[in-house]
């Protein structure tokens, strides 16, 4: 297997040169996304697979273990949530986050080029895409350590910035890796790319999209290179998505203290999201030095949230897990790896 194969199909690859047919294939990258042994199944590997690939599972194991290795963990005071720091194999490194209740955010780029206020991954640009494969292998590396039952894009990266490796990875999630569809969740800022591309799969994952203001102007000012859409239209087309695949959209606003808090803002959403089928989660800025942003006091986000509900808004306000071991939205980064890796025997949990 080459080296710095990343994507699923440059895996597939390597167990067809193996001799692997169709049904091998499934089963050795199926137990791999399980976090399992590859040889893993109802019968033992000696009854199925070809001799070559039977005597090249400890490499391949090892290879694609090293796609994504979890250099450090850093669990949450509350033990609700736990930052990954996750080496890919040519020694650049992302972040994923443990979440409660079997859930697990995912890193699809090393950086990002969007460039959000608020946010600390944006802050030294995009330095690579990451593979279909790399992606995955973070679900396999986290499900050595607990179980994993939902998946989010949220965490490094603009996902409609790397469609097809995105695409191919909740795929694959969704169709062998035992994650359901409205489990996985596809995170972005609003491209009408990806608006085309999310229907077309055998997978439609669940829709998150980061509004922020109902403001054009100040949107832009807080997404800086987010593609230029209005929100009127990105609601507009997350409606038709909503629709089309019966899971409401999960709109996303991280509230910033004199940015996006006042009344204005609050009758804008209650204006755009009338009738739809949406979710509005208030997201309360989590502290990221550098930003000249502030966090919105207690009483006003709950004025915000009870107001907007009053209105027919379903509004929720989301806790970021992990914000004391910086893991909670726009804290993550491609941090040095100082830490030892972590230890597996040491820190491994029972399942939630």
């Amino acid at each position: 297997m080459a080296a710095m194969a990343t994507d699923l199909d440059q895996l597939r690859a390597s167990l067809r040169d193996l001799g692997a047919k169709p049904c091998h294939e499934r089963r050795v990258l199926r137990a791999w996304t399980l976090g399992k042994p590859l040889d893993h199944g109802p019968r033992a590997a000696e009854a199925w697979l070809p001799l070559a690939l039977r005597r090249a599972l400890p490499s391949l194991a090892a290879g694609w273990e090293g796609l994504a290795r979890v250099h450090s963990r850093h669990d949450s005071a509350d033990a609700t949530a736990s930052r990954l720091l996750v080496a890919l194999a040519d020694g650049q490194m992302v972040e994923a986050v443990l979440l409660p209740r079997g859930g697990l955010c995912v890193s699809s780029q090393v950086g990002c080029a969007v460039g959000c206020t608020f946010c600390m991954t944006g802050r030294t640009g995009l330095a690579r895409q990451l593979g279909s494969a790399e992606i995955v292998a973070q679900v396999a590396a986290a499900r050595r350590i607990r179980e994993v039952r939902k998946v989010v894009f949220m965490g490094m990266g603009e996902p409609s910035h790397n469609l097809e490796a995105v695409m191919e990875a909740i795929e694959w999630l969704g169709t062998e890796g035992a994650i359901g569809h409205k489990n996985l969740v596809f995170s972005t800022v609003g491209d009408r790319r990806a608006f085309e591309r999310l229907p077309q799969g055998p997978v439609k994952p669940a829709l998150a999209l980061s509004l922020h203001s109902t403001n054009a102007a100040v949107r832009e000012r807080l997404l800086p290179r987010a593609p230029r859409i209005d929100p009127a239209e990105l609601v507009e087309r997350g409606e038709a998505y909503a629709r089309a695949t019966g899971y409401p959209i999960q709109y996303q606003w991280t509230l910033l203290a004199g940015v996006n808090d006042g009344d204005d803002e609050v009758e804008g959403i209650a204006r755009l999201l009338a009738g739809k089928y949406a979710v509005m989660n208030l997201i309360r800025f989590n502290p990221v030095e550098g930003t000249g942003h502030a966090r919105v006091g207690a009483e006003r986000t709950a004025e915000i949230v009870s107001r907007l509900n009053r209105r027919g808004i379903l509004t929720k306000l989301r806790d970021s897990a992990g914000q004391d071991v910086e893991g909670g939205c726009g804290q993550l980064r491609a941090r040095a790896a100082r830490a030892r890796p972590v230890s597996f025997a040491a820190t491994t949990p029972s399942s939630p």
